[in-house]
Order: structure tokens, then sequence, then C-alpha cells
């Protein structure tokens, strides 16, 4: 369950590929949803499924970055470089702090009329209303392009964990989908 210094727990591994389908499944469903006309079905449901799923997911980003905390780091492999460790460690890091700020600016956006934001019709987070001018537009905004970029890193990632597994025949991958190290 727990990490340890050759591998990721089950938690860990989890936490990081709920976290990644639910990132692209709300990317998908915000691309959808912004061209629906108001008479059309999921005119009201999409974007009330998109809410309800983005604080989810900010509640399991904070489990994760607590289990995180009490978790050991698995030793970087071998074959990784000075420089692609560096790099791992910054690509983890802006991924964190775009998914955060992502979903804060979400927040700005559903909360800037003041109404909460219902999470699967069970409860409610509260809304404070507008801190700034045009809260709606420049925080939809903010949303829209951090997105992009959380998108094109996320599959940058993907594409170095590929690169590790199929060129460099690492155990990188291997150890994200919990499949055990070869000794």
């Amino acid at each position: 369950m727990q990490n340890t210094q050759t591998e990721y727990g089950y938690v860990s591994i989890f936490f990081h590929w709920l976290a990644a389908f639910s990132i692209f499944a709300l990317f998908a469903l915000g691309i959808y949803m912004v061209d629906l006309t108001y008479y059309h079905t999921w005119y009201k449901t999409a974007p009330a499924l998109h809410k309800s799923i983005g604080i989810i997911l900010f509640a399991l980003m904070v489990l994760r970055l607590i289990w995180r905390s009490k978790q050991i780091t698995p030793e970087h492999l071998n074959s990784h470089s000075n420089l692609e460790r560096k790099a791992g460690k910054v690509v983890h890091s802006v991924l964190y702090i775009l998914t955060f700020l992502i979903m804060l600016s979400g927040y700005l956006i559903s909360t800037a009329d003041g109404r909460g934001i219902e999470v699967f019709e069970l409860f409610v987070i509260p809304g404070f209303g507008s801190f700034f001018e045009n809260q709606e537009d420049l925080a939809g905004l903010i949303h829209k392009w951090l997105a992009y970029g959380l998108i094109a890193l996320a599959l940058l990632h993907a594409i170095a964990a590929l690169k590790h597994h199929f060129i460099d025949k690492d155990n990188t991958l291997n150890r994200m989908i919990g499949r055990r190290q070869k000794h």
C-alpha cells in the first residue's frame, strides 16, 4: 500500500491515475460544454457535472498531497540523467500548481454571482461573490488557458514515461502502473 525506496505503493498509484483520468475528463467536458446552446439538453447538466467533479478532484488532490507528504519517494532510477531528474521535479511541481490554480479559477468563475457550487446535489460549497471587477470573465480566461497548459504538460509527462519505457527500457512506467520491478 505504501511507497518503498524502489516502488510506488498502490495508494499513490490510485491517486495518480484517478487524478489523471479526472483531469482529462474535465478537460474534454469543458471543451464540449462551452459550445452548448441554451436549448441543448446538456446546457445545465454539463457545467453542473464539471463543477461537481472539479470539487471532488480538489478533495482528492488535497488527500493526495497529504498522503504524499507522509510517504517516502522512490529513488530515481540509475538510468535517469540529472537533467531528467530535475525536469521531472519541475514538471511534477508545475502539474500540481496548475491543477490547483485551475480549480481556484473555476471556483471564482462559478461563485462570482454569490451562489455556491452544488456538488452532485449532495452539498453546497459556499460562494462569496465577486472579489474583483469582471471576475467571471477574467477567471474564465485564466481557467481556459491554464487548462490548455496543464493538458499540454500532462501529455509531455506521458510522452516522457513512454520514452522511458520503450526507448530507455527502464522501470519508470512500470512503477506507476503497479507492475513490480525486475530485479
